[in-house]
């Protein structure tokens, strides 16, 4: 038995598809993007990314003066607590005065917060738990927010959107290490949060997705047990390796790039299980 043969596509089929990208996917020129986490790791990959792309990028991070290293003089930076809404209200309001408007969100600032539930007798400190989702799922909704509502008040594309908001998951939300019961948790609820949200903004033309990174070369993974991370490497498929920072990126680029993504989330892991 032979398998049907498929038609070969015509030429005049490609040019139709090509045609419907241009008029479906946002153009990165000159839209207005922030980033969060950007000093470093996955945001500051985005950044760059963004920045390339043709979008005028503004960075925050807790860390200003690192964050304005990380960044340069070419793209802009603020310094935010994401876990602080006013922080955040306040930045956002600076960016929109800067710019115009905010079409583009992309939430990459996180911490990781590593406690077993009982180590050596104690428990896992209460300040920690709260910290971690302060930062990781309160911090992301911050930005959600204020975002959002800066989009609400954009010009729609001709194709009705306004805006996409990316949201930083990770694959620890359905299979978690030892150690990250509260990392684990806060990114769950990001993305528990994701169709709601999305729900919610379709109406004004926002579109909401989440990515949930496996292991990658950052921060959070220098940190990890050589062990560990060696047993994780062990499981993935091809190519057998860390995910870079800026596979990450071109996947929020592709993602604001695809008008028919929203209310998703896109696991990046190399096929870990």
């Amino acid at each position: 038995m032979t398998c049907p043969q498929s038609r070969p596509q015509a030429d005049e089929d490609i040019g139709e598809i090509g045609a419907l990208n241009e008029e479906t996917s946002m153009k990165l020129e000159n839209k207005v993007a922030i980033v969060t986490g950007a000093a470093s790791g996955l945001g500051l990959a985005t950044c760059h990314a963004l920045a390339a792309a043709g979008a005028k990028v503004v960075g925050f991070d807790l860390d200003g003066d690192k964050l304005k290293e990380a960044l340069g003089r070419d793209i802009a930076s603020i310094a935010v607590d994401v876990a602080d809404e006013a922080s955040v209200a306040d930045a956002v309001r600076e960016v929109v005065a800067r710019h115009g408007g905010v079409h583009i969100a992309v939430n990459c600032a996180g911490i990781l917060g590593p406690c077993k539930t009982i180590f050596k007798g104690q428990l896992f400190p209460g300040e920690l738990w709260n910290r971690v989702l302060a930062v990781n799922l309160t911090g992301t909704f911050n930005v959600v927010r204020h975002a959002a509502l800066a989009m609400t008040r954009n010009e729609p594309e001709d194709t009705g959107e306004r805006g996409v908001i990316i949201n930083t998951a990770s694959g620890a939300a359905k299979g978690g290490q030892m150690g990250q019961a509260a990392y684990s948790a806060s990114k769950a609820g990001v993305i528990g949060m994701t169709v709601p949200v999305a729900r919610d903004l379709a109406e004004h033309g926002i579109r909401v997705l989440a990515i949930a990174p496996g292991l990658f070369e950052s921060g959070m993974s220098a940190g990890m047990p050589q062990k560990v991370s060696d047993g994780l490497i062990e499981k993935m498929l091809f190519p057998r390796r860390m995910g870079r920072a800026s596979e990450f990126a071109q996947l929020v680029l592709d993602l604001i790039g695809n008008a028919y993504m929203n209310a998703t989330t896109v696991d990046i892991d190399c096929g870990t299980r």
